[in-house]
């Protein structure tokens, strides 16, 4: 019951990323082609079905998202989505993890400027993984490493 990654995409750009466990199956995996993948997703489920992602269920995982329309200051129609997600271990806790999701947006959004968000560069983010990891508290932990932390 952890999450394994967790990341902040906006429209096809990965603007911060975080593994806390790696897994050969996405050792390869580049941030911006999964940032586009989760793009073109949101973008097909709210085109063709007028809703957000929230949850994908793979075999092994867990993909968990919160997506928030924002706009550069003064070019309201030019709307992108900011999406918040979260590779989990299919065991854990949806709805616990889409909270956070939602918190770690919020907290994104107050803390960087729309300007920062469309024109910045990835490593611009980095001191932002401070605050996911304060968020997140033990979700980021498997329950083997839990364990460890008590003993």
């Amino acid at each position: 019951m952890a999450i394994l990654e967790v990341g902040v995409n906006l429209g096809n750009r990965n603007l911060s990323e975080i593994k806390y466990y790696n897994s050969s199956n996405n050792a390869g995996l580049d941030a911006n082609l999964r940032a586009g993948f989760l793009s073109a997703l949101e973008n097909f489920t709210s085109e063709v079905f007028g809703d957000n992602i929230n949850v994908v269920s793979l075999a092994s995982f867990k993909l968990v998202c919160y997506c928030e329309m924002i706009s550069l200051p003064g070019k309201e129609e030019q709307q992108e989505g900011l999406l918040t997600y979260a590779i989990i271990e299919k065991d854990t806790e949806v709805e616990v993890v889409q909270e956070h999701m939602k918190q770690l947006t919020e907290r994104f959004l107050n803390r960087y400027s729309l300007f920062d968000i469309f024109n910045k560069k990835k490593k611009y983010f980095r001191k932002f993984e401070e605050r996911v990891d304060e968020i997140l508290g033990d979700l980021k932990l498997k329950i083997q490493d839990r364990f460890r932390s008590i003993f």
